[in-house]
């Protein structure tokens, strides 16, 4: 049980600025773009309660650390209007990049945390200090996957996930009623795979999907540190 709480609090202090540095950047850009909708409904804030979701952000997290399966979620979507934009199509897409990129930057930047603790420190110092010990081998490493998970899962194009307004930009304008007319019914779908379909058939589609990508993308950033 011991273990278990330094993992908890590790999971926590990661996931948590991780999805409030994605929807802050969300409408940070829109913002930048001439949108104040976000800046209105106080969702530029750092603050997680204004961005938190019951469901993606609470429980399926929770759920997911439970069944130690990748962990990851969604926040509240910020709101923004694209009609403030010059050109609506471009808007949404650069808004749609902004989140995960947001967590892309942090986890390039607990690799490098990591990288340059490595190259420093002795490994006797991190053996006997407990707050360096936790820190290195336990915290950045799940920081930075952490943040490159919900990068990946947010790119999938399904709402309201970010990869659905990514993937709209590039169909052409005739195809887009009949993309939102699917959309409607694809994150039943999709929870569906997440949820069931794990559990059922003991196969995880979304984490093939994630240790393929974020999973390589993590090895890559850390072999740096060897």
């Amino acid at each position: 049980m011991t273990t278990d709480i330094p993992y908890l609090i590790c999971s926590l202090l990661s996931f948590i600025p991780a999805i409030v540095c994605h929807e802050v950047m969300h409408g940070f850009a829109a913002y930048k773009l001439g949108d104040p909708t976000a800046k209105r409904a106080g969702r530029l804030s750092l603050n997680p309660l204004k961005h938190i979701d019951p469901f993606g952000t609470v429980i399926m997290p929770l759920m997911l650390m439970m069944m130690h399966m990748p962990v990851f979620g969604y926040a509240k979507p910020v709101p923004y209007n694209p009609a403030y934009f010059k050109d609506p199509r471009k808007g949404d897409l650069i808004v749609g990049l902004a989140g995960p990129f947001a967590n892309l930057v942090l986890a390039i930047i607990g690799a490098v945390i990591f990288t340059i603790l490595a190259q420093v420190l002795p490994i006797n110092l991190i053996v006997q200090n407990e707050v360096i010990y936790y820190l290195y081998t336990m915290y950045l490493p799940m920081f930075t996957l952490i943040n490159l998970y919900l990068m990946f899962f947010n790119l999938l194009p399904i709402p309201p996930l970010d990869g659905s307004s990514i993937f709209a930009f590039f169909l052409p304008v005739k195809y887009l009623p009949k993309y939102y007319q699917v959309q409607r019914y694809a994150f039943p779908i999709f929870m569906i795979a997440v949820i069931l379909v794990p559990y059922v058939l003991h196969v995880n589609p979304i984490g093939v999907y994630l240790d393929w990508t974020a999973g390589n993308l993590f090895d890559f950033l850390f072999s740096f540190a060897r």
